[in-house]
């Protein structure tokens, strides 16, 4: 008679043992319960990062983190306006080499979803959709339209056909093992009508077609036609269920965190709801889970959407936006993963029987006698168990610190460091020769086609003597807009996340006989989501009115003939690059001036640390360092005061307003510079300037992990490594604090706080409670001083008893150089 494995976790616990995902020409397929590799079905662990938002020098560490952290498949989507800017001529490298990033993950031994869409959302411009696509005549996004689905097509079949090419799909011995087809159509399908069904069904059928070898995923359609898979996104799918009994539980998006906006405080998750979250979803029958993001990154150039969309993609991702682990999320997921692995063979071996023991009491068992085990899910739904049982896996955390330093290096004066600027005037107006005129108010995307956020609105005007004190009204569809009288600043107005319009009544002083009112406005992102968002309109669409002249009348300039300018003079002159003569060195250098170009240069700092530029000084505008664009940057945006707290309570359901910091501070501070545009010496950082500021306060910035701090008690379970189940029999073990260096070349030089009792605080302010052993800190310090990592075990056999009766905790925080 077999013996029965009993394996009893708690929901928060749930997670272990990365296996190594090498497939050779595999089959992949899927049952009700899992996908199907090589005919065994698997529990996978994924997460997802986005090629663009890094860079190819940062790929590998970033998926071996990845598998370090227990993922078995990394997620991307592709994103069409990246690599097809200009109708049928495709970019496919650097940043953008898709076929060496799937690579580069099948060299870690990891797994592939692509997701290729071709609407990928994403807070990214546009949805990924390039802007040729909506001059198409008679296009109509994301509905059965024949023109968009010759479009679709083609570009999914060029995606395709680029992985057969190169034999990556797992069919063909590759790492893609499952690719999507739109994204998220369900969630907003019923704004396009019956047209919205045959639309879905034309996608599915189109797909099949390119014959893959691997399934095809919809996410968030319910309707999702057979065989592709409907999966689900949200801060939480436990309770999702396919559309059909014979396809799996998948979860494509589990939002780590959330995006951030410009003018919005910074958002999180804490790791101890998303941790829940995970367990949950595999206790009641999941065996596919993605983290969106896993490792979020940077909206380089003009990629972001929104429209208001940081810069920053940093995601609250377990990675974060510099390549570093996000402690103790990375770690505490980690172990949560290595449990959910012990218990593979059994998740995927039958259906959760779910038993109600009462209000919040629910037990999920797992059980198939006839293959020697049995999986026990114990409950823990109600909420204090859950906040003391969801925080034992990992309880380590890092601290980051930033060093900074003038771009310069040691000042020695403010004139030095005016004299290693220069700069260029921004003409207000019309300066190019390619400006054209048209009656009346033009609406921007249709003008520009987002080759610059910028487009000028000029009209000249005669005013008799007595009507030259007056109002101007202007009505904008976004994003932002400045308005200049005769050259002269008059005023700005700005939208928002919720509100991109913008409304301005300006007073002003026109001059007798000729006036010039320039009014420029600009885009910040594109709409990325919605019904319809790509007819979306941005810029001046009016009414533009000089308001309050003589005897109370108004004057609606809106179908006056305006002239128009597409970009700017800088942009047509490539200052970004450097390269240009233009460049003024006289001193005094200009500052606090709009419309500027500035331009310096600057040496890289010393050793490998991530770096970044604090831009806190400037306005808003554009950076570039050696002609690459670090994105967008806006640190005079500030964030509202209210909505942030001290802590995060994570009980109960999590929203994205839920957890919020960084109140009455600028949304985006510290702008990335990878490392790998960087050289040596003589860097060019170029900024343009549009509403003014002081390029001399900027200061560079490098990231660096600061302290280590781990929390263990005497009730914490073994740590993960140690479960067995020998380990269960007999006398086993207790409870370990481990501690470890982030970098490869570091060891722990130094034990800032040690103690075991009852301690109190944080990481960065602990104290001794009132029971602290006195060896804590020579024994601490013994174990760990001069090693990469150490372990300890956290009980009186270690430490002696100072207070017995008591549940005693060691903490420690320490330095690693």
């Amino acid at each position: 008679m077999a013996m029965i494995r009993i394996e009893s976790l708690v929901i928060l616990s749930l997670a272990l043992g990365l296996l190594e995902m090498t497939v050779s020409g595999a089959s992949v397929s899927y049952d009700h319960r899992a996908l199907v590799i090589d005919g065994k079905r698997r529990v996978l662990i994924s997460g997802s990062i986005h090629y663009p938002r890094s860079t190819p020098e940062m790929w590998p560490d970033l998926i071996q983190k990845s598998k370090d952290g227990g993922l078995d498949v990394i997620e991307t989507y592709v994103f069409w306006n990246l690599h097809e800017p200009t109708r049928n001529q495709y970019d496919f490298e650097g940043r953008k080499d898709l076929v060496r990033f799937v690579k580069t993950v099948a060299e870690a031994g990891l797994l592939v979803h692509l997701r290729i869409g071709p609407y990928v959302c994403a807070e990214w411009n546009y949805g990924g959709f390039p802007l040729w696509l909506h001059f198409i005549p008679g296009i109509k996004f994301r509905t059965d339209n024949e023109p968009f689905k010759a479009e679709m097509k083609r570009f999914t079949a060029k995606v395709v056909d680029m992985m057969k090419q190169e034999k990556l799909y797992a069919s063909q011995g590759g790492p893609i093992i499952l690719s999507q087809v739109e994204n998220e159509y369900g969630n907003i399908d019923s704004a396009y009508g019956s047209a919205a069904k045959s639309y879905i069904n034309w996608a599915a059928t189109m797909a099949i077609s390119l014959d893959t070898g691997v399934p095809w995923v919809m996410c968030q359609q319910s309707d999702a036609p057979d065989p592709i898979i409907n999966t689900c996104n949200g801060f939480y799918c436990d309770q999702f269920t396919p559309n059909s009994k014979n396809k799996p539980k998948m979860w494509t998006e589990n939002w780590s965190g959330w995006f951030q906006s410009f003018g919005g405080a910074v958002p999180y998750r804490p790791v101890e709801d998303l941790a829940f979250a995970v367990a949950r979803f595999f206790q009641l029958g999941g065996t596919f889970q993605n983290y969106y993001m896993y490792h979020g990154g940077t909206n380089f150039g003009r990629t972001t959407g929104g429209p208001f969309i940081t810069t920053s993609y940093d995601y609250d991702a377990p990675i974060d936006e510099y390549g570093l682990p996000r402690q103790p999320k990375w770690g505490h997921l980690k172990d949560v993963h290595k449990a959910i692995k012990l218990c593979e063979a059994a998740l995927v071996a039958t259906d959760p029987a779910v038993t109600s023991l009462g209000p919040n009491l629910e037990v999920p068992l797992y059980t198939r006698q006839d293959q020697d085990y049995v999986l026990l899910f114990l409950p823990i739904l109600v909420p204090n168990l859950r906040q003391q049982l969801i925080s034992m896996i990992n309880a380590a955390v890092v601290s980051p610190t930033f060093r900074r330093q003038y771009l310069k290096g040691n000042i020695v004066s403010p004139e030095a460091i005016q004299s290693d600027w220069s700069w260029v005037n921004e003409p207000v107006g019309i300066s190019k020769n390619n400006a054209f005129t048209k009656v009346g108010l033009l609406e921007q995307i249709n003008t520009t086609a987002d080759v610059s956020d910028y487009l000028w609105y000029s009209l000249s005007i005669g005013i008799q003597e007595d009507e030259s004190q007056t109002v101007l009204h202007v009505e904008s569809l976004g994003h932002a807009l400045h308005a200049f009288i005769n050259g002269k600043l008059a005023g700005s107005g700005r939208g928002n996340s919720g509100n991109a319009k913008v409304a301005l009544d300006i007073p002003i002083t026109l001059t007798s006989g000729k006036s010039t009112i320039d009014l420029l406005s600009l885009t910040v992102g594109l709409q990325n989501y919605g019904a319809f968002f790509d007819t979306w309109g941005a810029g001046i669409t009016g009414p533009v009115k000089l308001k309050g002249l003589k005897n109370g009348t108004t004057i609606d300039l809106s179908s006056q003939q305006w002239t128009y300018q597409i970009g700017l003079k800088g942009e047509e002159l490539r200052l970004s690059s450097g390269s240009s003569s233009r460049w003024v060195s006289q001193s005094p250098l200009p500052t606090k001036q709009t419309l500027i170009w500035y331009k310096t240069n600057f040496n890289a700092p010393a050793g490998n640390n991530p770096v970044a530029l604090d831009l806190t000084g400037m306005g808003k505008g554009e950076a570039w360092v050696n002609g690459q664009s670090i994105g967008r940057y806006w640190p005079t945006y500030i964030s509202s005061n209210s909505g942030c707290t001290d802590s995060c309570d994570y009980r109960g359901s999590f929203s994205a307003n839920k957890c919020l910091k960084n109140c009455g501070k600028p949304s985006q501070q510290l702008y990335h510079v990878p490392r790998s545009w960087l050289k040596s010496t003589m860097n060019t950082l170029v900024l343009f300037e549009e509403i003014g500021g002081d390029p001399t306060q900027i200061t560079i910035v490098t990231r660096q992990v600061g302290n280590l701090c781990s929390w263990v008690s005497e009730s914490h379970p073994l740590p993960v490594d140690m479960w067995s189940s020998d380990q269960y029999r007999g006398n086993k073990p207790g409870p370990v604090l481990s501690m470890k260096c982030p970098s490869p070349n570091q060891v722990i030089t130094y034990i800032k706080f040690a103690s075991f009792g009852t301690p109190r605080g944080t990481c960065g302010s602990y104290s001794h409670g009132k029971c602290s052993s006195t060896k804590a800190l020579s024994i601490v310090r013994k174990a760990c001083i001069g090693l990469k990592s150490c372990n300890i075990g956290v009980s009186v056999d270690t430490f002696g008893d100072p207070c017995s009766g008591v549940t005693k905790s060691l903490v420690v925080e320490a330095s690693c150089t």
